[in-house]
């Protein structure tokens, strides 16, 4: 790779749960000073990699390192058995490079691998902040009910009447805003190619298509703007370009509802050396 790359991505979510916070009881994740939404960007991370596994059928180089069940000191040792390698107190330097080549997400995010079997730490290209939602939300709690118990002696304690309570916890609407940056030295080390970020770029475009729920049903990417350098090393810093993307709601004084709510406007004066383009 021979360019840096900043972006801003931009998705809405109406009536469900982008990310819920299991420390307060799956509420959507709110930053409490002033209201507004988060989603993390393990959140974005993990849709990217469900996406690219399923895509790619998990096979080499496209296989997804941190997935569910997945025993992360197996997928070391497969590294050094490949390598006709025995693993030692330090991380053998293939043996990374290994995990690199087979598995996009080390390649992409980068990945702590100093386990049992060590298999080092890698730095990934691609960084994604925390999302943050342009306005404050407010979190609707609803009251459920399920017409089923789980077991014999759940239904004799309620005497045939199955039915039990829960709560579900929805945010109306709510844009989110989120800022990423691709570093091609970073990219060198770990072997991520431009065939990967045209397949990253891809991933935040159609991720949500394969990531439907109950909480998610209605989530959607809305703006996918991308800041090209001419040089690996940049031509402006990232926080001047992301202030060229400026995101303000139509009607102040009511709650907005729809994306159509909004106006996504790029300023013209974008610095030399600097290539803006907009996927979405």
């Amino acid at each position: 790779m021979n360019n840096r790359y900043d972006f801003v991505y931009l998705f809405d979510v109406a009536d469900g749960n982008p990310n819920g916070d299991p420390d307060a009881g799956n509420l959507p994740r709110v930053d409490p000073e002033t209201g507004h939404g988060l989603v993390t960007d393990v959140c974005l991370k993990r849709k990217v990699r469900n996406y690219i596994g399923t895509i790619k059928n998990e096979e080499p180089p496209y296989e997804i390192y941190v997935k569910e069940k997945a025993v992360l000191n197996d997928q070391h040792e497969r590294a050094y058995k490949a390598l006709n390698k025995k693993p030692g107190d330090s991380p053998d330097q293939e043996a990374t490079q290994w995990m690199c080549h087979n598995f996009y997400d080390v390649r992409t995010f980068g990945a702590v691998m100093a386990l049992k079997v060590n298999c080092g730490q890698v730095r990934g290209p691609i960084q994604i902040a925390f999302a943050r939602s342009v306005d404050p939300i407010v979190s609707l709690e609803h009251a459920i009910t399920r017409c089923a118990v789980a077991t014999k002696k759940e239904a004799e304690a309620q005497k045939g009447d199955n039915r039990t309570m829960g709560r579900k916890f929805t945010v109306p609407y709510a844009l989110y805003r989120c800022h990423g940056f691709v570093n091609p030295y970073l990219a060198d080390k770990t072997g991520f190619s431009e065939d990967d970020l045209e397949l990253f770029w891809t991933s935040l475009i159609q991720m949500f298509e394969l990531d439907r729920s109950a909480a998610r049903g209605q989530m959607a990417p809305r703006a996918l703007i991308i800041f090209e350098h001419e040089s690996k090393l940049g031509n402006a810093p990232a926080h001047k370009l992301f202030d060229l993307v400026s995101v303000t709601k139509n009607d102040k004084e009511n709650p907005a509802r729809s994306f159509a709510d909004y106006q996504v406007l790029i300023d013209s004066n974008v610095p030399s050396g600097i290539t803006v383009k907009q996927l979405l």
